[in-house]
């Protein structure tokens, strides 16, 4: 019985130190673990144009960031916080989208990225000024950044209009093409693009001999391009996004117009092509590289990024777009800050706008106190649609 006893508390002594050596290994591992799962996550909002007119550039954006979100939260988070998105839709409404930045705010965001569109990304920013609150847009009118005076927290990814009509004043001189006539939506992206297309075309020695607005939801601008064709111009200029945007080709089919059609950097997405059906084939539109990302040299800068994020998209939600490389950059520009800065919002700032060499899906982008935008004009090439398909231009 004594010996029974001894040979227990042999037992008992060896169990304890096996649970402290435990302790000393396995344990800490799963403390550690348990510490990082319950770090407080960090709160990112974003609005998109998910409904309505801007939902073409609003969905790809939404599943872009959805995607990034999950890759990241899977692979630890930043700094060992998760990610907590709050995705808003404006429905395509500035009122809306001016309503939603200040839920977000309320919300105590980090950072918020969007919106899709110009007007619906102007009218967030009082809200964002005056909140100081980082934004990171991805939309296009240079007013979103400019004048910087006036947007210290505003910042953003889809190439400005300003660089847009420079590329296409410069496809315009290689062609000896010196009159042409310019149709615009009658929104903000449009009297956007108009001022300074007007400006650029001033410079470069192009005059413009004959000016046409539609509205986003028109259908039939046959009026505006008779009075285009009219003017006789060697080449027609289109700043517009779908569905207006297709409508507006398919009525320049439907009237023969045999000069060449040049749209803006607003139909990147294949939704242009599906509404337009074969009156697509021949325009001629300045864009980011992603939609050719397979054509480019080996030695670009882009083309890893960009045939990495190509295949990721289209195998979850279909063809490749620009608007969600808009998206893609704005989120990642953030994502970057956020790890070197903390949550904290001027920090924050601070670090998006010393963003330099980032490669990203749009160009690779260098930030400064006086551009918060940071793209050069070889970031964008000329593209054709060729049977429904997307081509660099000759």
């Amino acid at each position: 019985m004594v010996r029974f006893k001894k040979m227990s508390a042999i037992l008992v002594i060896v169990l304890i130190m096996g649970l402290l050596v435990a302790g000393c290994g396995g344990t800490k591992t799963e403390t550690d673990k348990t510490t990082a799962e319950t770090k407080e996550p960090y709160k990112i909002g974003a609005i998109f144009d998910i409904s309505g007119k801007g939902s073409s550039l609003g969905i790809p954006e939404r599943d872009t960031v959805n995607m990034i979100i999950d890759e990241v939260n899977k692979a630890g988070g930043i700094n060992g916080h998760q990610i907590e998105l709050v995705m808003l839709d404006n429905e395509s409404d500035e009122t809306k989208s001016a309503l939603a930045a200040r839920k977000l705010i309320e919300q105590g965001v980090l950072a918020i990225i969007g919106s899709s569109q110009s007007g619906t990304t102007l009218s967030t920013l009082e809200a964002i000024q005056k909140a100081e609150i980082p934004l990171v847009s991805a939309a296009a009118s240079i007013k979103i950044v400019q004048p910087i005076a006036d947007r210290k927290w505003v910042f953003k990814t889809a190439h400005s209009d300003a660089l847009v009509t420079e590329k296409i004043i410069t496809y315009l001189k290689s062609k000896a093409i010196t009159k042409v006539a310019f149709a615009s939506m009658n929104n903000a992206y449009g009297d956007s693009g108009l001022k300074e297309f007007t400006a650029a075309a001033a410079k470069g020695g192009v005059t413009i001999v004959a000016k046409e607005k539609f509205a986003p939801e028109d259908t039939d601008m046959t009026p505006q391009l008779t009075n285009i064709n009219r003017a006789k111009p060697e080449a027609v200029i289109c700043w517009a996004i779908p569905p207006s945007a297709s409508s507006f080709t398919a009525n320049y089919r439907t009237l023969d117009l045999k000069m060449p059609l040049i749209h803006s950097h607003g139909i990147g997405n294949k939704k242009f092509i599906e509404l337009a059906g074969d009156a697509a084939n021949g325009v001629i539109f300045p864009v980011g590289k992603l939609l050719v990302a397979e054509g480019l040299a080996d030695t670009d800068p882009q083309k890893a990024v960009l045939v990495d994020y190509a295949k990721k998209f289209e195998a979850k939600y279909g063809a490749r777009n620009t608007f969600g490389g808009h998206a893609w950059d704005a989120l990642k520009v953030v994502l970057a800050a956020l790890e070197k800065a903390g949550p904290d919002k001027v920090k924050i700032r601070d670090e998006i706008e010393k963003t330099q060499n980032f490669t990203g899906i749009s160009g690779v982008f260098n930030m400064s106190p006086t551009d918060h935008n940071g793209l050069a004009l070889d970031s964008m090439v000329i593209v054709e649609i060729d049977k429904g398909k997307w081509v660099l231009a000759k």
